[in-house]
């Protein structure tokens, strides 16, 4: 109960020297810069510090050195970063900077502070020892933690909290590239989705600090060499336009690998500590023969970025491997980002292309640094969905503002391609299956959770375009409908015909007029991968009651119907998910406040504490039931409370108790709300 207590006692002198808003923030804000850049520094200290300890004997290094002994480092380190891990850090609900963003969107940017120490420590290792992650995605989490931290010391509001927490976002990424307005802008478009004016001081404010900090104790350069920029001509444009196209592909693969990963490592029937061992195995056995995939890979982005960069199919080679290998490294286990990888995944194929288009084009004279360079930021922002981050990241490392019009032109291409392939962002897909849609940083409205694929009738009533309208009438009177769907003999979609079409007829059912002569053709029309809440926008543009769903490939290929009658019938679906999700950020509340682990846990047919009351059940001495979710409910469990199949433990538990509340519940379980 201390750490319950602790924020407020710790607020207490602001209550008593009533300082101004204004002077709270700003100091805050600073501490909060000051801090991150601190923290960040130690960070990437220590990662060299692990990575000397690890690679140390050899007279090589783990870049240069290709053999066995270097590529049984990974596999000790993967086991060390296991076991720590299980002692130290435990299971989180989500990866790196998505548990930021759940923070921020749904428990007022409250973070588990307590973790942030022993999961550096761990990632410190992992990157240390040659596992295919990077460092940027731990320095977010440190400034964020930190942020966090001091809010809560304060006793600030959740919307301060937030602030704060963004405000360490951004400083960590102004630590790890020595580029403080990247970090403002990935503040801004991934942690907060929006930028109030209430914040926008506090950000900006902590990621100048921060940057002076790590400027001061290691220097003005970025986190790697960027040579200078030349664009020769406005002919090149058209080729960094093929470089997006490409772009695109490789981030939306990327980020499905890293998901795919996961869910194949999760299955996987070994010890949660164990698994990182397995995941190094396979780092250690690609860096047999490919040294550069260890690590975060910065050297070889500045070879790749030389005059003199590797070869074509070595580029190529080394994009595919580490494209396995940072999904694996991560499902596996370790503890690192995503951040470095995917800049190394668009050196290595702007590098790639560069060298393939300066052979095609040779008066052009097209220099492959540049291709490079652009490559860097379109598959980052494919990737991460931000591209003005992308963008000013590589325009503050450049210090060149030439490159700013081909950059640009690739950033975009990628972005829309990648989102057209993979509409979540490599952190979105992890709130997502967890039943997490965010639209500028808070939960979205009860209607924008639900998908017109969910609401639509697929079983409805049609006419035939070659029906007459007697026919039509009687269906239509028949249907008690004011309107049906028209196809037409191949059954693909014709036209609406509704009440209002047979009265501008005039009545003439019984003449020769067929539903093609009258129906309405010109149509407004649903995709079922869109939301209700849009499709109801949509609908109220021209008042109608229903429109027609189709297959955004085949825009004639008719999937069914969404009536208006339809979305009051999914409304009760949207408030059970929107209980769910408010239940969801009373957990994450739980954990950020209590510093315990929060799990939700089904209640099977076969549970035995189906059918029994609370108090009729024995439960493990170190677990407590915050609340059950049944339905849109959220309950206060009591003693007489009857557990019922399908009931949604959230339960408070710690060590063995959690896995004996599973073997009493049943097999079907979420992972804790641990952020």
């Amino acid at each position: 109960m201390d750490r319950l207590r602790s924020p407020v006692r710790s607020g207490r002198w602001l209550d008593k020297l009533h300082p101004s808003e204004p002077l709270i923030l700003g100091g805050a804000a600073l501490l909060v810069g000051l801090l991150s850049g601190a923290g960040v520094w130690a960070f990437k200290e220590l990662i060299d510090l692990a990575n000397r300890v690890a690679f140390g004997w050899s007279v090589d290094g783990p870049q240069r050195a290709a053999n066995w002994p270097v590529a049984l480092v990974p596999i000790a380190g993967g086991l060390l970063a296991g076991v720590l891990a299980k002692l130290f850090v435990g299971e989180e609900r989500h990866h790196g900077v998505a548990g930021v963003m759940e923070a921020v969107a749904l428990a007022g940017g409250r973070l588990r502070y307590g973790r942030m120490p022993a999961k550096a420590a761990v990632a410190a290792i992992s990157i240390g020892c040659g596992a295919s992650v990077g460092p940027e995605d731990p320095s977010v989490q440190i400034g964020s933690n930190l942020g966090s931290m001091l809010g809560q010391w304060l006793h600030l509001s959740d919307e301060r909290v937030r602030g704060l927490a963004a405000a360490g976002a951004a400083a960590g990424i102004a630590a790890a590239f020595n580029a403080p307005i990247a970090g403002v802008f990935f503040a801004v478009e991934v942690i907060l989705g929006e930028l109030g004016a209430s914040v926008v001081g506090v950000v900006t404010l902590a990621a100048v600090i921060s940057a002076v900090f790590t400027q001061a104790v290691a220097g003005p350069q970025p986190a790697f060499d960027v040579p200078a920029y030349a664009f020769g001509s406005a002919w090149e444009l058209p080729l960094y336009l093929g470089l997006g196209l490409l772009a695109g592909p490789v981030s939306a693969l990327y980020v499905r690998l890293l998901y795919l990963a996961q869910d194949l490592f999760a299955r996987l029937a070994v010890p949660r500590w164990l698994k990182p061992a397995i995941a190094g195995a396979a780092v250690g056995a690609v860096a047999v023969f490919l040294p550069q995939v260890m690590g975060i890979g910065y050297d070889t982005i500045e070879q790749t970025l030389s005059a003199r960069p590797p070869a074509f199919w070595l580029l190529l080679a080394l994009l595919v491997a580490k494209l396995t290998l940072t999904p694996i490294s991560i499902g596996g286990g370790f503890l690192g980002g995503v951040f470095a990888p995917a800049l190394f995944l668009g050196a290595t194929l702007g590098g790639a292309y560069g060298i393939l288009a300066e052979h095609l084009f040779p008066a052009l004279q097209i220099t492959v640094p540049g291709f490079a360079m652009v490559g860097m930021a379109a598959v980052l922002a494919g990737a991460v969905h931000a591209p003005l981050t992308a963008i000013l990241l590589l325009f503050e490392m450049t210090n060149d503002y030439r490159i700013i019009l081909p950059l640009m032109f690739a950033v975009v291409i990628s972005l829309v391609i990648s989102r057209r392939l993979q509409p979540d962002s490599v952190y979105e897909v992890g709130l997502a299956r967890k039943g997490i849609r965010l639209q500028r940083g808070r939960d979205v409205e009860v209607l924008e959770n639900i998908s017109v694929g969910e609401a639509m009738v697929t079983d409805m009533a049609t006419l035939r375009d070659s029906d007459s309208l007697q026919d039509a009438a009687e269906k239509l009177m028949q249907t008690r409908h004011h309107g049906l769907v028209v196809v037409d003999g191949a059954g693909e979609l014709a036209g609406i015909l509704s009440l209002q079409d047979l009265e501008r007829a005039g009545g003439e059912t019984t003449g020769g007029l067929t539903v093609a002569d009258v129906c309405t053709r010109q149509l407004l029309v649903a995709y079922p991968d869109e939301t209700i809440g849009t499709a109801m926008r949509r609908m109220g543009t021209r008042d109608i009651g229903r429109l027609p769903v189709v297959d955004r490939a085949h825009p004639r290929r008719l999937l069914g119907v969404l009536r208006r009658a339809d979305v009051v019938r999914i409304y009760d679906v949207a408030l059970t998910r929107r209980a769910a999700m408010r239940n969801r950020a009373q957990q994450v509340r739980l954990g950020a406040y209590g510093g315990l682990g929060v799990e939700e846990i089904t209640l099977d047919g076969g549970s035995a504490c189906v059918g029994r009351r609370v108090r009729e059940v024995r439960w493990p001495r170190d677990a407590v039931i915050a609340t059950i979710r049944r339905g849109h409910q959220a309950l206060i469990p009591h003693g007489d409370t009857l557990l019922k199949e399908g009931d949604v433990l959230v339960v408070v538990a710690e060590g063995a108790a959690s896995e004996e509340l599973r073997a009493m519940a049943g097999r079907r379980h979420h992972e804790g709300a641990d952020a």
